[in-house]
């Protein structure tokens, strides 16, 4: 794996982060990486949007929020998208992605870090299950929150 970086989204590489694709069996789990740039920025105090490049090689977007005000305390720290582009995957980008989101919430002295899923055959479920996020039994309307405590 080359060693990955996040990059911010500036007006250089919007449009090839618009073309990130996920695998097709993915995309009804994950919102595309144009969807969620819209959400940054009618969000954008609580938005930290983030691509990833192997070496010049775009190979996926991370979307965090953080909002420590937030009335719902699964919404204060939140890895709120994740999509790797579907070639890349199974290289640990995702995973370096996740940690990335988790090092962003420890440098903002967030307690934990949240997720949610859609439960199904290819969820992402098992993926934030084996970094370590554990369902609260909560659900965030047809998603299963889980936490991770820092």
């Amino acid at each position: 794996m080359t060693t990955p970086r996040l990059v911010e989204v500036t007006v250089d590489n919007v449009e090839d982060a618009c073309d990130l694709k996920v695998a097709k069996h993915q995309r009804d789990y994950v919102a595309s990486v144009a969807c969620s740039l819209a959400e940054a920025y009618v969000q954008h105090d609580v938005a930290w949007p983030r691509l990833i490049y192997a070496g010049k090689k775009l190979v996926g977007f991370v979307m965090a929020a953080f909002d420590p005000d937030n009335p719902t305390d699964y919404y204060r720290s939140y890895l709120w998208r994740l999509n790797i582009a579907a070639k890349h995957q199974k290289k640990g980008y995702g995973r370096f992605a996740v940690e990335a989101v988790l090092a962003e919430a420890r440098r903002r002295d967030a307690e934990s870090v949240t997720v949610s899923w859609m439960p199904g055959k290819h969820s992402p479920g098992p993926f934030y299950e084996r970094l370590g996020f554990q369902p609260t039994g909560q659900m965030d309307e047809d998603e299963i929150v889980a936490r991770l405590r820092l």
